[in-house]
């Protein structure tokens, strides 16, 4: 019997049924589209871990060459930008937040949403229990926590706008609290001078939380949608442009990455996938990759029976309005034309 998941990398062409209808059909970049596999760069939002399973799954498994492309998958990080890239002509394709298209595009970008990768945020804040004791759920635990602490924070990604939402909405100022800018060391955070660190609860989160436990502590997490901060996480785009000049790559792009997240999640392909991320993931025991692919399982298949990449509309208005009001956005973005290509 087929499970769940393996029906969802259907999802490609369904999507582009309704995303393309109003699109002229172009020839396709000459050279390439028509004469081989057509090359394309596709530039992910972080580094590769168990965020980019169904990515590296699309990519060592050869699903994208068998829909006729030649994929140059590239890591992302603090100090890369999937939109700029794909403005800039460097990439096609890219991962973004949708905090990260809405400022874009409130600013002019050509962006176009072709698939919602996570359909629930997995961006938290992980903390030690023995440094802090936050009443989960509680504003008023979590708001006098943060007028005192150290909180770590990525600036420019979306773990900064989420922050600054989740301030406010506490009525804080996030300019008088104290914040640090972080990297890839965590030493600050073991050390204690950084209290609370964002993390994706399904990678960082794990790797962290076990950690913790050899050195006989626990982990605790602030999930800013316990506090009704609910942002769009991981999302695939490109440009409007593109998509009207090259329809068919960026149709078949997107159907080859859902299979890829539709096989990467299946419980019987979880030994292969947890064996192509230990080759990216050196420093992980097995153990730790599996749990979180586990993990990531939940966050990224929708639930009921929605198919894999399901754009859910009425979170990305959510996350427009909480950003327009929170001053995040210079002014209002029409949500629904990020999903048109015209």
């Amino acid at each position: 019997m087929k499970t769940r998941t393996t029906a969802h990398f259907f999802v490609g062409l369904a999507i582009f049924v309704l995303l393309l209808a109003g699109c002229q059909q172009g020839s396709g970049p000459k050279g390439e589209e028509g004469k081989g596999l057509t090359k394309v760069t596709y530039r992910l939002k972080w580094l590769f871990n168990a965020s980019t399973a169904g990515d590296l799954w699309a990519k060592e498994k050869g699903i994208f060459q068998q829909h006729g492309l030649d994929v140059d998958l590239k890591e992302g990080g603090a100090e890369q930008d999937a939109i700029e890239e794909i403005e800039l002509g460097r990439a096609q394709f890219g991962v973004a937040s949708a905090d990260q298209v809405l400022r874009a595009v409130s600013k002019g970008a050509d962006v176009l949403v072709l698939a919602q990768i996570f359909q629930v945020n997995p961006l938290q804040w992980i903390y030690m229990k023995s440094r802090l004791n936050i009443e989960p759920g509680s504003k008023a635990s979590l708001k006098s926590v943060l007028e005192k602490a150290t909180v770590g924070i990525t600036y420019g990604g979306n773990d900064e706008a989420i922050f600054m939402a989740l301030a406010k909405s506490l009525g804080l100022d996030p300019s008088r609290l104290h914040t640090y800018a972080i990297t890839y060391d965590y030493s600050p955070f073991w050390q204690g001078k950084v209290q609370l660190w964002p993390c994706y609860r399904n990678t960082q989160g794990i790797a962290l939380a076990e950690k913790m436990r050899e050195m006989n502590d626990r982990a605790g997490f602030v999930n800013p949608a316990d506090y009704g901060i609910r942002f769009v996480a991981n999302s695939l785009v490109t440009s409007k442009r593109f998509a009207k000049e090259h329809p068919q790559v960026v149709k078949a792009f997107t159907a080859a990455l859902m299979e890829g997240w539709a096989r990467a999640l299946q419980d019987e392909n979880l030994k292969d996938m947890v064996a192509i991320l230990a080759r990216y993931e050196k420093t992980l025991e097995p153990g730790i990759i599996e749990e979180q692919i586990r993990a990531t399982k939940p966050l990224v298949v929708p639930k009921d029976q929605k198919p894999l990449g399901y754009i859910d509309k009425k979170a990305w208005k959510q996350t427009e309005k909480v950003m327009f009001q929170e001053g995040l956005l210079s002014k209002r973005v029409e949500v629904e034309e990020l999903f048109v290509c015209r």
